[in-house]
């Protein structure tokens, strides 16, 4: 069942007979209201934003259609409304749709004629919110309240968050994998002074170790081989906006070195250039990783550490906002009609429990891919049987542990995450050395590495 459609008429008989033919021809869901007051009410407790349209009549006490149509464009502009009247005023119609509505409807009207007007209407709404969201991310200008939760299960991040664009401080933001980092990113830049500036984000986890320097800081024609053209490099390309590092926690120590000199110096040295090139960009960074713990262990630079964590800005687990689940998947669900021009589709209640009960340990990632994989395979709404959880997410219900007398070591840390593989082999070698009484040759040879190899790693 789609829905709700939140209908409003203080006619009982026509509010009775519209919400029959909703329900009984069309299968939705319907919410009713006698004035324009009541409507606006619904929409501000609809936390979980599940109104899909609203058919407003004309003329109605307390608050009438216009002056409502007009407040929901304005509170609501990605909400489609259909107007309702047993007027034949045509300057009625015009100064509807002036307000934004979508269609007009005259009483009486057929059941067929109201059925291709509330398709097309629920069509254009899905449309509408997805051009609205492309056009803010072309344009650099998605905020805070493009984000869904920055009401709800976000709104502590969210309010840290307007305070910190109204700066040029760095920021750190962390959490686990799937959880916004990069959207929240964009949504400060578009707060920020910079908005409508360039906004580069760039995935530290997934440039080769070889081209990370040229990557980030650009490099001159002839500087090394394979270098046949000048590259200006992801800071430069970001000058005047905001340079995103996400996974900012996989950049090699050397690489480290070389971006805390640009973000104390404002200026970046390109490789083979002879002279460093001031920038002006606003940094913001991102990992799942937890960075003290790097620094402690020697794997991330301390100085370069309070460099970047000026501002700390931590976004929950989608556990812990499970009151943003149900709107998260109605956009999730919207946008894959959209994107793949299918009709319009919903989800069942049972299906929507079924989703909120789940810990979901891939996050919001986890919850789009779950739900498109469900639209694919299926044809009619989601319902709680279509839903299948990839298991390759979850941890084991007890560590893998490798153990003898000698020591043992896990393969899963204390919040049940995989270890990276740096910590992997951390484990492994102290696990020999500890096997072979601190002989470090032996140990090397049991690992397979050279004893240069084992002596850097350990320094390392």
């Amino acid at each position: 069942m789609v829905g709700p459609i939140l209908i409003a008429d203080d006619d009982e008989v026509q509010l009775e007979m519209l919400g029959a033919i909703l329900r009984r021809k069309m299968d939705f869901a319907c919410r009713k209201a006698t004035n324009g007051r009541e409507v606006l009410k619904i929409l501000e407790t609809d936390q979980e934003r599940s109104i899909r349209l609203v058919i407003l009549d004309l003329n109605m006490p307390v608050m009438g259609g216009m002056e409502t149509l007009e407040i929901l464009s304005q509170k609501h502009p990605g909400l489609p409304v259909v107007m309702l009247t047993g007027s034949k005023d045509v300057e009625d119609a015009i100064q509807a749709m002036k307000l934004g509505a979508v269609d007009f409807l005259n009483k009486p009207y057929s059941a067929e004629r109201l059925i291709v007007t509330v398709k097309n209407a629920l069509k254009i709404g899905t449309l509408t919110s997805e051009i609205s969201r492309l056009k803010s991310e072309r344009e650099r200008t998605y905020g805070f309240a493009n984000l869904i939760g920055h009401d709800g299960g976000l709104t502590q991040a969210v309010n840290m968050g307007r305070k910190a664009a109204l700066s040029d401080i760095p920021i750190l933001i962390t959490g686990e994998t799937g959880t916004g980092k990069d959207i929240f990113a964009q949504a400060l830049h578009g707060e920020s002074v910079r908005a409508g500036r360039p906004f580069i984000a760039v995935n530290c986890g997934a440039i080769p170790a070889q081209l990370a320097e040229s990557t980030l800081f650009g490099h001159e024609k002839g500087s090394f081989t394979g270098a046949t053209e000048k590259t200006p490099g992801k800071f430069r390309e970001a000058e005047g906006g905001t340079i995103f590092l996400d996974e900012v926690g996989e950049l090699p120590l050397d690489l480290q070195v070389k971006l805390l000199r640009t973000l104390q110096q404002k200026e970046v040295e390109p490789i083979g250039s002879p002279k460093p090139v001031p920038v002006n960009v606003r940094v913001i960074s991102a990992t799942n990783r937890n960075l003290e713990a790097d620094v402690k262990a020697g794997r991330f630079r301390e100085d370069l550490f309070f460099r970047l964590n000026v501002l700390h800005i931590e976004l929950p687990a989608l556990r812990e906002r499970r009151q943003d689940i149900a709107a998260l998947t109605r956009h999730f669900i919207d946008r894959f009609c959209a994107s793949d021009g299918k009709a319009l589709r919903d989800i069942s209640e049972p299906a929507i429990k079924k989703l909120c009960a789940y810990d979901w340990p891939g996050n919001i990632r986890q919850l789009e891919n779950t739900l498109n994989r469900s639209m694919v395979m299926g044809d009619g709404d989601i319902e709680e049987e279509d839903l299948m959880f990839a298991s390759s997410f979850s941890a084991p219900d007890k560590p893998i542990t490798y153990a003898s007398a000698q020591g043992s070591f896990q393969l899963y840390n204390s919040a049940g995450h995989l270890k990276t593989m740096q910590e992997i082999e951390s484990d492994a070698m102290a696990y020999a050395l500890e096997k072979f009484g601190g002989n470090i040759t032996q140990a090397a040879k049991a690992l397979g590495v050279a004893k240069s190899t084992f002596y850097r790693k350990m320094k390392e």
